[in-house]
């Protein structure tokens, strides 16, 4: 990994460093949009077409159905089932908690004020299965999606060569009730859920992470139909924050964790020891060779590096700069510069709460925003699978108490007919 100073680098050279999965050329944007078009003119035929194209697959059907779905599902292995459920129930219980009512206000005597959740109707899930098969994400989507009370939320995934659905997603589909799955992958399922094709419904949200082709087409939607995105989640990376205290074989495990997922993933270590980043690189080197995906983990290393700080506050400064997916702080001092955090999807505290935790049961959500969309972006949520609506009421003493002020506030702005609509109920 390439080695930086942070003493040595001007904000320039920080915002270059901080800076990934751009696409100065727009190739991306180009395939994707052809991509879009395709599936917006053409509908499933143009499903069935990428699915030769990209998945290999020559499909007899787009989806697979309940009896299917069990079918696979019935194929895991008693402690398989066990974990899954495992995560399912951590999972719930955590996200359970997001589902509140609010309290109502009364701001002025007779007006009343107060805010209340429904369900996003229809909700696009997509289950990324490229490189790798995620069942946890579709936990990570499926819960909070369930919990909200989602009318209708439809699954797309990528086909495996036999053109079904691997026996771990079939099995989560299970757990949440999830009756029909869809067999698309990439950007055309992005697309074929923001217009709807002859099978697959439109839907008003979608939700999931993916490569850089399934994020381009999320930014893409958003901007173009009425579809809504959860957020712009690519390729995944985590910055790890280590002092002396930190443990060199953790944290390297930790940065390779997240680098297995592609060769576009990024993994950043900030340390303010230069024994530990080069005890670190040591580690590496012993722990990459024996991985099952070295090769895809490798190529994400050669595109990480390491910077070495001072102090924890200069290491937290460059972590609010780079505003990490994920945040390790592998420290035992972690407790003395949480509250500097300001930019993180989702943090993990100390060196015996590993990444890996929160990709898969401890109860938190693993689609967050990468890319720096932290800095504005929270994390999937229960939040995110409904809408806040207000709600106000007058009473008679209400409208006396602040029709005056409405009606000084409209007609300072012009605005005559919503003082009549006020004067007309003070008369």
């Amino acid at each position: 990994m390439k080695r930086f100073n942070y003493s040595d680098l001007s904000k320039a050279a920080i915002q270059k460093l901080v800076q990934r999965n751009v696409d100065p050329a727009e190739e991306i944007r180009a395939v994707v949009e052809d991509v879009i078009k395709n599936v917006r003119a053409n509908g499933d035929k143009a499903l069935f077409d990428y699915a030769a194209k990209f998945d290999k697959v020559e499909l007899k059907s787009l989806f697979i159905e309940k009896d299917e779905i069990g079918q696979l599902a019935s194929t895991l292995q008693p402690d398989q089932k066990q974990a899954l459920q495992m995560a399912y129930d951590n999972i719930y219980k955590f996200h359970q908690t997001q589902l509140k009512t609010e309290d109502k206000v009364e701001t002025m005597p007779g007006v009343t004020c107060w805010r209340e959740l429904r369900p996003i109707e229809k909700v696009g899930l997509y289950i990324p299965g490229g490189t790798a098969v995620l069942p946890s994400t579709f936990l990570m989507l499926g819960i909070p999606a369930q919990i909200a009370g989602c009318h209708e939320i439809v699954v797309c995934s990528p086909p495996q060569r036999n053109g079904k659905v691997n026996a771990y997603i079939a099995y989560v589909a299970h757990l949440l009730g999830i009756e029909k799955i869809y067999l698309i992958g990439g950007s055309q399922a992005i697309a074929a859920m923001a217009y709807g094709t002859e099978s697959i419904p439109k839907v008003d949200k979608i939700f999931g992470p993916g490569n850089q082709y399934v994020t381009k087409a999320k930014t893409i939607i958003q901007s173009t139909t009425n579809t809504a995105i959860d957020m712009p989640a690519g390729p995944s990376e985590v910055l790890v924050i280590a002092d002396e205290s930190a443990v060199p074989e953790y944290v390297a495990a930790d940065l390779l964790a997240q680098a297995e997922h592609g060769v576009d993933s990024q993994s950043v270590l900030v340390t303010t020891s230069t024994e530990l980043a080069e005890k670190v690189q040591a580690e590496l080197t012993k722990q990459l060779p024996v991985l099952p995906r070295a090769e895809i983990a490798g190529k994400a290393i050669d595109n990480s590096y390491i910077v070495i700080t001072n102090t924890l506050d200069e290491a937290m400064d460059f972590s609010n700069q780079y505003a990490p997916e994920h945040l390790i702080l592998a420290t035992a001092s972690w407790r003395q510069i949480t509250g500097n955090i300001i930019n993180a999807g989702s943090v993990f505290l100390g060196n015996l709460t590993p990444e890996s935790a929160g990709d898969y049961a401890s109860g938190t959500n693993h689609t967050l925003p990468t890319s720096a969309y932290a800095r504005a972006y929270s994390g999937v949520s229960v939040d995110s699978f409904v809408k806040k609506i207000t709600f106000q009421h007058i009473t008679p003493d209400g409208i006396k108490n602040i029709g005056p002020t409405v009606e000084t506030l409209a007609e300072l702005e012009g605005l005559q007919a919503h003082k009549n609509a006020v004067t007309v109920r003070m008369k």
